[in-house]
């Protein structure tokens, strides 16, 4: 089941552009997947498959593509400062092709982002006990 839900959250990202869904969405839909991984199995295997080290890298990650993708823009416009103008940037030939794959790979680095930060998010609550302090388990995360 886990795969399919990976899978639907990667096509709302992907189509996110021309229709309702995104970045955002398809970012807490791929959570939703480690979620349920941690739910069916426990959390100490989960913190396993999904390391606290991996989780700042891919928040840093999505972060890096949406501002990465705007500093190209602004580069290749010649420092007419279009930030996020994807239009300019020389993925093809085409300037509509250039903007859609533009959008692409920023809502990827959204996605990528709220991923990460969602599963994070989970992990923090799931660690603390009643008193709000961290549990004592023996290597999660």
């Amino acid at each position: 089941m886990i795969p399919f839900i990976q899978l639907f959250g990667l096509y709302v990202i992907t189509h996110g552009a021309g229709g309702p869904g995104g970045g955002f969405q398809g970012g807490v839909v791929f959570a939703s997947a480690f979620i349920l991984y941690v739910i069916a199995f426990n959390l100490t295997d989960g913190g396993a498959r999904f390391p606290e080290s991996g989780n700042i890298i891919l928040s840093s990650l999505g972060l890096y593509i949406y501002a990465g993708i705007g500093l190209l823009a602004i580069f290749f416009t010649l420092g007419a400062a279009q930030y996020l103008n994807y239009g300019f940037i020389p993925f093809t030939s085409h300037f509509e092709e250039n903007r859609a794959l533009g959008m692409d790979f920023v809502e990827i680095g959204i996605g990528i982002t709220v991923m990460a930060i969602i599963v994070s998010i989970f992990f923090d609550l799931a660690l603390k006990d009643g008193d709000g302090k961290e549990e004592e388990e023996e290597g999660s995360r």
